[in-house]
């Protein structure tokens, strides 16, 4: 059954592109439907040159609900907010946009809460581990921060920009000085958490974020890209003998913040799966 919307139905913008890589609309929906919750979420494929005016303008309408922000626009939108939660500060990043009663856009990030908290749903220990980020955009950077956030010993970071990582590294250490942070290299062997955090393995014949043969079975490794559950970097971290966790994962754990973030009715991780209509 299709979701009606009608002239009450209030809509949260889902602002990035590509849209086909898109998982939250068959999340968010199929709960909305079932609870009863006159909201949707649309898809709106907005690139770099068009984003900051789309922003304002949806902001300015009277049925929105507010914005799910994702890539290429996480760290970009930073500096189009009026007020931006601790989270944002430190990973310069942010993936949720409201508007206040007196018009000012207010934003946060869940995109880390959500990956740590599938972390510990699958049994493994953040406190006292070591992680490595591949990627320091907004969602790596997210990632990072919740990881040193939660007690990590110690975080590597990576970027194909030496300038970006080096100021994500420099951040962490300013916010977590009892996190022993590094910078500078991808190879995925020694470390505890290893964590994909590139657009790569959205499109086929992507190279891997990283040397795969070096990961070692007892390493956990997490994916952010949701084109596909079983990406080629979690097939060869599973060949590795790994226990994985995919992109969606760390949508579905985050969902719950974001609708309390929105004002909206919230629920669990376990009944967002329930209702979820996934489709690769």
């Amino acid at each position: 059954m299709t979701q009606l919307i009608t002239g009450h139905t209030r809509f949260l913008a889902h602002l990035g592109t590509p849209t086909h890589s898109f998982k939250a609309p068959m999340i968010y929906n199929p709960y909305f439907e079932e609870a009863g919750i006159d909201v949707a979420v649309v898809p709106m494929d907005c690139g770099p040159d068009a984003f900051g005016d789309v922003l304002r303008s949806i902001f300015r309408l009277g049925n929105i609900a507010g914005a799910l922000v994702t890539m290429p626009h996480k760290v970009p939108v930073v500096d189009m907010l009026d007020e931006v939660s601790p989270t944002v500060r430190v990973c310069g990043a942010c993936n949720a946009v409201k508007v206040a009663a007196d018009g000012r856009l207010i934003g946060d990030m869940f995109d880390g809460e959500g990956f740590v908290r599938g972390v510990l749903r699958k049994g493994r220990a953040v406190a006292g581990a070591s992680a490595l980020v591949i990627g320091a955009g907004g969602v790596g950077s997210a990632i990072a921060a919740s990881l040193a956030n939660a007690g990590a010993a110690k975080v590597g970071v990576y970027d194909t920009d030496p300038d970006r990582a080096g100021g994500l590294a420099q951040r962490l250490r300013d916010a977590f000085p009892n996190t022993q942070v590094s910078v500078g290299s991808n190879d995925p062997a020694g470390w505890d958490i290893v964590v994909n955090a590139t657009p790569l393995g959205m499109n086929q014949g992507d190279p891997m974020p990283c040397d795969t043969s070096r990961i070692a079975p007892e390493t956990f490794v997490g994916e952010v890209v949701m084109k596909a559950e079983a990406t080629p970097f979690l097939a060869a971290a599973r060949a590795n003998g790994c226990m994985t966790q995919v992109g969606t994962d760390m949508l579905f754990e985050q969902i719950p913040a974001y609708l309390e973030f929105f004002d909206l009715p919230s629920t669990t991780a376990e009944a967002l799966r329930r209702t979820a209509k996934i489709v690769y």
